[in-house]
């Protein structure tokens, strides 16, 4: 799919009428001199161009001269703004359970950007990264709106009792910077990252946060539909395409051929089927996937040889071992030492 035909969620981006409201920016007039019609954020399933949000965001940031207008944004994104998805998510049983959820179906939040979830005993994490090219302008206020918008989501799954957070964003710090002493018990880091990032860490045990609205038949429907609208979007990008991406998008113990099978809502057989004639395989695919997370993981130096296997659902490190040695022809230990060697000289 092009770049410029990718469509995301148009209700996003109806909040900036509210940013606006004091800055004497017509929004809808703006709309249409980018000849898109103010009807597209009427509804709200409307999808739009991404190249046509870009362009808007641009204008919007000229015309206003505010450098703040994706903080603001991203404190109005609730959870609920995620449509079906949201809904999943506050009907789940725990904070967990919700973040799970999301990440498993964030292809149908903001397409543009990818979501990975982790966490242990002590912690949860978000990361999210761009799966599209767009402007400087663009991507710094998607990612200064997604870290906002996490927060905003964290706070609303726990009741307004979130725990400490970590928020490290790859942007530079913005003219605003000092706003961000404004969030409670949050540490921000800015520059965080040469890769575009937002990295969002709950210094607390997710599991131990219940959700008040869990409801599990609620969710189950919720998870029916998001399934099916999941399924359409396989079916457009090709199964190879969408297996490739929802392995690398959960990223923690990779879900099997089963599980994804239940998640298209088609038997393993079939899903089976559906890969060889785009001529590849499970295998294959997750073998790749499999091992550009740990080559990903190893060369963030943050983590062991053996947390990285078990992160990617090894049962021990000397199994990753031989499997990344299969395929690399050296020691998951050498790349790290190979990626670590150049910032030593």
């Amino acid at each position: 799919m092009a770049v410029a035909d990718l469509r995301v969620p148009a209700r996003y981006y109806a909040r900036l009428a509210q940013v606006l409201a004091n800055d004497r920016v017509d929004l809808a007039d703006l709309l249409r001199t980018l000849k898109l019609s103010p009807r597209v954020f009427a509804e709200p399933d409307t999808t739009i161009r991404f190249s046509q949000v870009d362009r808007l965001l641009q204008r919007v940031a000229k015309l206003s001269g505010r450098s703040d207008l994706a903080f603001e944004l991203g404190k109005l994104l609730t959870a609920s703004s995620h449509s079906l998805v949201g809904f999943g998510m506050l009907n789940s049983d725990t904070v967990e359970q919700a973040l799970r959820f999301e990440a498993q179906y964030f292809r149908l939040v903001m397409p543009s950007f990818r979501m990975r979830y982790s966490s242990g005993a002590d912690f949860g994490e978000l990361y999210f990264t761009p799966t599209v090219a767009m402007s400087h302008v663009s991507l710094s206020f998607h990612l200064e709106a997604i870290g906002m918008a996490a927060l905003r989501e964290l706070s609303d799954l726990t009741g307004n009792k979130r725990p400490p957070c970590r928020l490290d964003l790859s942007i530079p710090p913005p003219p605003h910077a000092a706003r961000y002493r404004e969030l409670h018990d949050v540490r921000v880091r800015f520059d965080a990252d040469v890769v575009p990032s937002v990295r969002l860490r709950l210094l607390a045990d997710p599991r131990s946060f219940p959700l008040a609205m869990a409801d599990a038949n609620a969710r189950r429907v919720a998870e029916e539909r998001c399934r099916l609208l999941v399924q359409q979007a396989a079916s457009v990008r090709g199964f190879a395409d969408w297996v490739a991406m929802t392995l690398r998008e959960v990223g923690e113990g990779l879900p099997s051929l089963d599980e994804l099978a239940a998640m298209l809502n088609l038997s393993t057989r079939t899903l089976n089927r559906y890969l060889e004639r785009e001529g590849t395989s499970f295998r294959a695919l997750s073998g790749r996937i499999q091992h550009e997370l740990a080559c990903e993981r190893l060369s963030r130096g943050n983590m062991s040889v053996t947390e990285v296997a078990y992160s990617l659902g090894f049962k021990d490190a000397s199994n990753f071992a031989r499997a990344f040695r299969a395929r690399a022809g050296y020691s998951p230990g050498e790349h790290a030492r190979r990626v670590a060697r150049p910032s030593k000289r």
